[in-house]
C-alpha cells in the first residue's frame, strides 16, 4: 500500500511535507539500522501480508510512524513516535477511534506484545520481527548496525545487554505470533540468535 493509498484509504489529507519529514527523520545520523532501511523492509513485508490483515491502512500508517522518533539513549521512543502521530491524526480531524488505534499499535513495538485476538497489531509485530528471521548476511548486518546505535555502551556491557534482549526471543514459545511469519522465520531467526549469542560470548 502506497502513501497516497493509504491516505486515501481512512478518507483523511495528511499534511503536504509530513510524508518528507518521515523520511527525513528515519535518515537522522545516530540511525544505523531504524533507518529508511528498516522501514522500506517492513512495507515490503507489508505488501506481501496485506491480505491478511483486517486493516491494512492502519497498520501501513503504524509502520510508518513506529520508529519515527529513534534516540539509542531514550526510553521513551515509542512514545515518542506515538505521540507524532497522534498530532497528525488530530490535525486532519481523524476520528478518535482512529487515533487511539494507531496509538496503540505503536506503543505495541515497545515489549512486543499484543492482544491474541488482535491480527493487525500481531501482523505488526512479526513484520518489525522479521529482521530475525533474514538470511544471515542481512541479519549479520544488522546486529553491526545495533551496534552502532549503541557506540556510547561499552563493549562488555553491550555483550551483556544485547544478550538479555535476544534470549528473551528464544525464551518465547514462539517468536512470530502468525501462522505467515512463523512458517517462513522461525526456524532462520533460531539458528541467528544462536548464533549472534555465541558471538557475544566469545
Amino acid at each position: 500500500m502506497n502513501w497516497p493509498s493509504l491516505w486515501q484509504s481512512l478518507i483523511l489529507v495528511p499534511p503536504t511535507n509530513l510524508l518528507a519529514e518521515l523520511q527525513t527523520a528515519y535518515a537522522q545520523t545516530q540511525r544505523f539500522y531504524h533507518s529508511q532501511q528498516h522501514l522500506q523492509e517492513c512495507l515490503s513485508l507489508l505488501n506481501e501480508v496485506e491480505h491478511l490483515a483486517k486493516q491494512p491502512a492502519e497498520l501501513a500508517l503504524a509502520l510508518y510512524f513506529h520508529d519515527a522518533v529513534y534516540n539509542p539513549q531514550a526510553n521513551d521512543n515509542e512514545a515518542q513516535s506515538a505521540a507524532w502521530a497522534v498530532q497528525v491524526l488530530t490535525q486532519c480531524h481523524a476520528p478518535q477511534t482512529l487515533i487511539q488505534r494507531i496509538e496503540q499499535l505503536i506503543m505495541a513495538t515497545k515489549n512486543h506484545t499484543i492482544a491474541k485476538d488482535d491480527v493487525d497489531g500481531q501482523l505488526l509485530l512479526d513484520i518489525d520481527l522479521a529482521i530475525l528471521g533474514q538470511e544471515s548476511t542481512r541479519f549479520n548486518e544488522y546486529e553491526q548496525q545495533i551496534r552502532q546505535e549503541y557506540a556510547w555502551v561499552s563493549e562488555q556491557d553491550y555483550r551483556v545487554g544485547r544478550a538479555k534482549v535476544l534470549q528473551s526471543f528464544l525464551q518465547r514459545e514462539t517468536i512470530y505470533q502468525t501462522d505467515y511469519f512463523r512458517q517462513r522465520f522461525e526456524q532462520q531467526a533460531r539458528l541467528n540468535i544462536h548464533a549472534a549469542l555465541v558471538g557475544l560470548d566469545t
